[in-house]
């Protein structure tokens, strides 16, 4: 996919067989004026303005980009709202100065409705931190089961990931995400009231699988429900909740340790069954996913939903001939009896080469987000702290707060950039910081093995690392894995194919959390960290190879990007 500029005119070559051209007035001045074309009918792609036009060499699309350029006199500079509409349209009334897309208030209300269900996860992760302190002393627990205890909501949460692809399709986004907070709420509940060690463990197994489900169907909901334009936003919103479930945690945590011990960590634990219930009822009111009611053939409802989450009618119907184009082209997705049948042969026994090149960079980027060892070290991290010196299990616990905060706040900033620097940057700069700050945490830890006194300085050291290495996260993989996990894929194999890729994060964040103690033992946290610093060179390098750029593509162009390249040649002929 790229670019080829004859003033005023861009065309977009999106095939590498046919050359299907799109052209649009090159405003290169703001992206607000984009926004504003598309609002108006002479927006069009130039199969609206030239039907079934086809370039078959490189010298056509040359050709026709010269013809198009001559019916559009040069862009003015010095003119604000200069613009010049396509043969036979007409301009709308104004064109505001100087403003910016803004977000569609139905599809944020949509987005934050469907990531509040990320809560869960964030909650779990943050409150077991602290809870694991009094569990291991109120039940008497080994290390090895404290690491069952914890990794087991991760590994069981491959189930509700894995069917939920399947689940969905058949149906609907919006059902699964009820489904995944009723879920959790029955494991909340269980490991509240848990009068031993397996009954806590089944808790934990239960709510994993309502983990599984809500990690999967929250991103591909709200990834098909956005506008192009503020997809990078509204797709990183679940990881935001995360975060935010996480700092709700740890207060929690530090709210609650003065209770009694055989009693603080069940309410640490069984809060989160209302949250789970607030979700359950709240979503009912959310809409359904379009692209999923096109793939059933409610092509009126689909257009509803499409009015709402658009600037203008005309997007709406845009955006509705796209989704329905791409459904039509894919065999037995536009009827209502279709739910998710050939998806797994088409991912795994026989995929097309860019289809196998999707599915690498979806299991790569969830892979490398666990490999990292975030969710271990935020589990653990009262463990690490008391290794680094800070012995107050109160003050283990307000140190974790220091982070979820840290965490909390860099998600947000990297959600609010995400639609204007790109998937890109902020992921290769988040997977090198990250490197960075668990060097410097293994060298720290590697400092305090060795040193009696325990320094203040390398105490501050691993404390400040800990937090640089979470809010590393929290600008990069944290949000994008979340974001390219939901995008990447074909609408008939997005559900199926998101869950295979998330199926495989939480596999292996459960191998991670239920092996982070024991690694540690043997090669002392020191060396653990420095592992995985290295762990985020390698992903460093697959991201820059393996990941394109997404942002501002319609989640039926993306598909483009994975296709093969243009060989040498015929790129360079296409750009002198």
């Amino acid at each position: 996919m790229f670019y080829l500029r004859r003033w005023p005119v861009t065309l977009k070559i999106s095939r590498p067989k046919y050359y299907h051209v799109m052209c649009q007035i090159n405003f290169d001045r703001g992206v607000w004026r984009q926004r504003d074309l598309r609002k108006a009918p002479f927006y069009k792609d130039c199969s609206d303005a030239y039907p079934f036009w086809f370039a078959k060499t490189p010298f056509d699309l040359i050709f026709f980009t010269k013809k198009m350029s001559s019916q559009f006199p040069p862009l003015d500079s010095n003119k604000d709202n200069d613009y010049h509409p396509l043969p036979g349209s007409e301009p709308p009334s104004s064109l505001p100065s100087g403003s910016k897309p803004g977000l569609n208030k139905y599809a944020l209300a949509g987005a934050i409705l469907a990531s509040t269900n990320s809560v869960l996860l964030g909650y779990d992760i943050g409150v077991m931190s602290g809870a694991a302190l009094y569990i291991r002393e109120d039940m008497n627990i080994t290390s090895t089961q404290l690491e069952i205890l914890v990794g087991s909501l991760n590994v069981c949460s491959l189930i509700g990931s894995i069917a939920s692809g399947k689940t969905s399709d058949w149906i609907g986004r919006r059902y699964t995400i009820v489904l995944a907070a009723v879920t959790f709420l029955i494991g909340a509940v269980l490991m509240g009231l848990a009068p031993s060690f397996l009954f806590l463990i089944a808790g934990r197994v239960v709510a994993g699988i309502g983990v599984g489900y809500s990690l999967m169907i929250a991103p591909v909901y709200v990834a098909e429900l956005s506008p192009a334009l503020t997809r990078g936003f509204l797709t990183s919103l679940p990881e935001v909740f995360i975060n935010g479930g996480i700092l709700l945690g740890y207060i929690s945590n530090y709210a609650l340790s003065g209770l009694p011990q055989n009693l603080n960590w069940r309410l640490m634990l069984g809060l989160a069954a209302f949250p789970a219930f607030a979700v359950a009822v709240g979503v009912l009111a959310m809409p359904e996913s379009p692209r999923w009611l096109v793939m059933k053939g409610r092509l009126d409802e689909a257009k509803q939903v499409l009015i709402r989450t658009s600037e203008s009618k005309e997007e709406a119907e845009l955006r509705l001939k796209e989704i329905a184009r791409a459904a039509n082209s894919m065999p037995a997705t536009s009827s209502s009896n279709w739910s998710g049948q050939g998806v797994w042969r088409d991912l795994l026994l026989r995929p097309t080469r860019p289809i196998r090149r999707i599915l690498i960079a979806a299991i790569g980027v969830n892979l490398f987000m666990q490999a990292s060892g975030n969710d271990a070290v935020v589990y653990y991290s009262p463990e690490v702290f008391r290794e680094a010196g800070i012995q107050n299990k109160k003050q283990l616990v307000g140190v974790t707060i220091l982070m979820g905060i840290a965490k909390t706040f860099f998600v947000l900033i990297s959600a609010l950039f995400l639609d204007s620097y790109g998937r890109r940057p902020l992921l290769l700069l988040g997977s090198i910081g990250m490197a960075f700050s668990l060097a410097a945490l293994g060298l720290g830890s590697k400092f305090l093995e060795y040193s009696i006194d325990k320094p203040t300085w390398a105490i501050g050291l691993c404390v400040v690392a800990v937090c640089s290495a979470a809010s590393f996260f929290s600008i990069g993989l944290g949000p994008i894995t979340w974001v390219y996990s939901s995008e990447i894929f074909p609408m008939r194999l997005r559900a199926q194919g998101s869950s295979l890729a998330i199926g495989v994060n939480r596999l292996v964040s459960g191998l991670v959390a239920m092996t982070f103690l024991s690694i540690s033992r043997e090669i002392t946290f020191g060396g653990m960290f420095f592992m995985l610093a290295g762990i985020m060179v390698v992903g460093t390098i697959f991201f820059y190879f393996c990941l394109p750029e997404t942002k501002g593509k319609n989640l039926e162009e993306i598909e483009a990007l994975f296709e093969d390249e243009y060989d040498n040649e015929n790129r360079k002929m296409l750009l002198s």
